[in-house]
């Protein structure tokens, strides 16, 4: 193996390492993706190395890269930034095997690959834009009122919503939204008193009707019953502190009758 060989695989070990090593274990840390990202590395640059240095027929060098695209990742379901990183580790494996391109100019794309990542990685780049699957107990099919329940929910401006299921039987509904938290101590009145949604939730709480009371029998005051002989057949003093529904019929006494003999 010659001296440019070694140097190849030297600057792509340190661009794995500045990659993974630096970036990825620092904002991420999963250390099953570690081993993968360096396993993928390393294998594709072998690969490359052999189909460069050896003298093999084309249709071998696409026969082999057949075998490395059945691999599938069954594992786990990865997110969006840890396949970029899949990626780019693959392309630092092929840059670093590719040994007729000139070492400078494999460098500078290798600190490209990475560099790039570090960039559009970062953890500075729209760190208030979030991402939810949420399930709402309500089933709201108002677009308006769906973004307002929403900005009162999270207390942020949402940027987009996409209804996934509206059940009317059990009335939920399942949203996919993507929002933008508000600045520290600010919050969906202060930031946007003109939004649509803002605007929207607020007609519809002044529009509730207010709460009515329903007069039942445990309303009632209590009334101490009369004492015997009075009579209440004069109208109730509305002055009385215990105002009734009702009067009391008047009370009747029997009259005497003789007792014969």
């Amino acid at each position: 193996m010659s001296t440019s060989t070694l140097a190849y695989i030297a600057i792509d070990l340190v661009a794995l390492f500045v990659l993974v090593g630096v970036l990825y274990t620092r904002r991420h840390a999963r250390k099953d993706l570690v081993a993968a990202y360096a396993g993928v590395n390393v294998g594709v640059l072998a690969v490359t190395l052999l189909l460069s240095t050896a003298s093999v027929g084309a249709g071998l060098g696409l026969g082999l890269f057949g075998v490395l695209s059945i691999i599938r990742l069954r594992s786990t379901e990865l997110a969006q930034h840890e396949v970029a990183y899949f990626f780019a580790a693959l392309a630092l494996g092929l840059l670093g095997g590719i040994t007729a391109a000139p070492l400078a100019l494999t460098a500078v794309l290798m600190g490209l690959v990475v560099a790039s990542l570090w960039l559009a990685d970062h953890p500075a780049l729209m760190r208030r834009s979030r991402h939810q699957i949420i399930m709402l107990d309500r089933a709201i099919a108002d677009e308006d009122a769906l973004i307002a329940h929403l900005e009162q929910l999270l207390d942020a401006q949402v940027r987009s919503v996409e209804v996934q299921r509206l059940d009317l039987v059990d009335d939920t509904t399942l949203v996919d939204v993507r929002f933008r938290l508000h600045p520290a101590g600010q919050s969906l009145a202060k930031t946007a008193p003109d939004h649509p949604a803002a605007a929207t939730a607020a007609r519809a709480a002044a529009s509730a009707p207010a709460p009515t009371t329903r007069r039942t029998a445990s309303n009632r005051t209590s009334v101490p019953a009369p004492a015997p002989g009075s009579t209440l057949d004069s109208p109730a003093d509305p002055t009385s502190p215990h105002p009734t529904d009702y009067a009391f019929p008047p009370v009747v006494q029997p009259a005497a009758q003789p007792v014969g003999r």
